[in-house]
């Protein structure tokens, strides 16, 4: 037997016959459609405008807007163009059934109906139309990949190139030092710190890319308690030498609340968070960490004294490989992409909550 509380789509028989209507409407019914009736073309318009049916079954002639000028104008509505439309038909005429298609109909029904043919064809074509809309989505799914993987090589080829040049310059002027026999002397020193953070530069552009990358991969993980100030406490062990060179205040909460994630993405999260509010917090940074409850999620928070952000800084704030400030601090433009794939993955959103020159709390919300 059918299962009547299956919803498999929402049809909408349009038709002037209550003969024809009441026939479609029991059968389409128990067999798990959701169906609506209106009996002249006008009135499916608006109806399709409203409902947004997955398919519609159109009678051909009817009083008033016959069927195909009724199809006409549902093709040429933005709102209800993408609608399947399958005629119903007595008709045997092969010019009205080229009309019917050349006016954008995707099948043809012949009255008297058969159930069995009425089911296939109205099945087949919500299958079709569903692979359609799957399609759509992937196809602009894969058009966004493309933009941030044009973004990420104009962003790679000027990121990697400097630090390697000086790399390459440096280790130069390096072997041609060495070749003497006296002691290495404080420019040469400084030298090699400069080779040093160059390497750890692209070092840490690498890996960055590495986690990105496989974090868009991940199609499932399983989520574990998190102890949060664990996790903290392994962030601030490898920010130390930024949180003394820049001498910030870091304030902590007593205890954290208990959520789900995954414990080495949420300490790239506050490695990111925390390391941005020292680079644009204020002088010195002061950070105060957080969290709060809210409707089955908690939010953990991270203030700083910073100068805020402008309504199209935060426009542009997630979008792959973008900087904010070019003029202030050095950046590959990955670590708030990465932070939104992480959440978006754990089930969680972020945000920022910013007023300028009053600083910025970004946050991000996990499952309880």
């Amino acid at each position: 037997m059918p299962d009547k509380k299956q919803n498999k789509g929402m049809l909408l028989i349009v038709d002037d016959t209550p003969a024809n209507v009441s026939v479609l409407y029991d059968f389409l019914t128990e067999n798990g459609f959701k169906v609506l009736v209106t009996q002249e073309g006008k009135r499916a318009i608006q109806k399709a405008q409203y409902a947004k049916p997955d398919l519609i079954l159109l009678d051909v002639m009817m009083p008033g807007i016959d069927g195909f000028e009724t199809c006409r104008i549902l093709k040429s509505d933005e709102e209800t163009k993408d609608i399947p439309v399958i005629f119903m038909t007595a008709l045997a005429d092969t010019v009205d059934k080229v009309k019917g298609f050349q006016l954008g109909a995707v099948d043809y029904i012949t009255k008297p109906f058969q159930h069995e043919e009425v089911l296939a064809r109205v099945t087949a074509q919500l299958n079709s139309s569903s692979l359609k809309k799957q399609l759509e989505a992937r196809t602009a799914e894969l058009e966004e990949r493309n933009m941030e993987l044009d973004a990420f090589a104009r962003t790679v080829a000027h990121d990697l190139k400097n630090p390697l040049n000086a790399v390459i310059g440096y280790t130069e002027m390096l072997a041609e030092e060495c070749t003497t026999d006296t002691l290495p002397s404080e420019e040469t020193i400084e030298t090699l710190q400069d080779v040093v953070q160059a390497s750890h530069k692209m070092l840490n552009i690498i890996e960055a890319l590495l986690l990105l990358s496989g974090i868009t991969k991940q199609n499932s993980l399983e989520t574990q308690r998190l102890e949060m100030s664990d996790i903290i406490t392994q962030v601030m062990q490898r920010l130390s030498y930024m949180i003394k060179e820049s001498q910030a205040e870091v304030k902590l909460p007593e205890s954290w609340p208990k959520a789900l994630g995954y414990a080495p993405w949420i300490e790239e999260i506050w490695t990111n968070y925390i390391s941005n509010g020292i680079k644009y917090g204020g002088k010195p940074p002061f950070l105060e960490l957080g969290a709060d409850e809210n409707k089955g999620m908690i939010r953990f928070w991270i203030q700083d004294n910073g100068p805020g952000l402008s309504k199209e800084a935060q426009a542009k704030l997630f979008t792959p490989f973008t900087r904010l400030h070019t003029d202030t601090a050095e950046g590959h433009g990955l670590g708030l992409s990465i932070v939104q794939q992480i959440v978006k993955k754990l089930g969680g959103k972020i945000g920022v909550e910013t007023t300028e020159g009053k600083g910025c709390r970004f946050y991000f919300t996990l499952p309880i």
